[in-house]
């Protein structure tokens, strides 16, 4: 069984930043592909922002291209967001989403909220 717990999220101003971690539990890290989410206040459903491979490949939404980056780091079993030039609709609950490569079975951590003022 996979835990996955996000924590960093908070109220920021248009412009700040903020760096979230999901820490990964239960697991062999390494083998997992790594996704952030986010769903947007009265939106059902979760939009992909950012994916991080294996190999450390990374890949992103337009919307957030050259404002937020993913990393991950194996030794701490941890995938980050950086997220920088916040802006309002960038407001959200994010949730981090694991998917094995063996099994391309997915799990989900509990989500953290973002809020932009502007």
């Amino acid at each position: 069984q996979v835990q996955l717990v996000e924590s960093g999220g908070g109220l920021v101003q248009a412009g700040g930043s903020l760096r979230p971690p999901c820490v990964a539990s239960g697991t062999l890290f390494s083998i997992y592909a790594m996704r952030w989410y986010r769903q947007a206040p009265g939106k059902q459903q979760r939009d992909l922002v950012a994916t991080i491979t294996t190999g450390g490949i990374t890949n992103y939404a337009d919307s957030v291209k050259g404002r937020f980056t993913v990393t991950r780091d194996n030794g701490k079993s941890t995938v980050y967001l950086q997220m920088n030039s916040l802006k309002p609709e960038d407001t959200a609950v994010y949730y981090c989403n694991a998917e094995s490569q063996r099994t391309h079975r997915q799990y989900w951590g509990q989500g953290t909220q973002v809020t932009v003022s502007s």
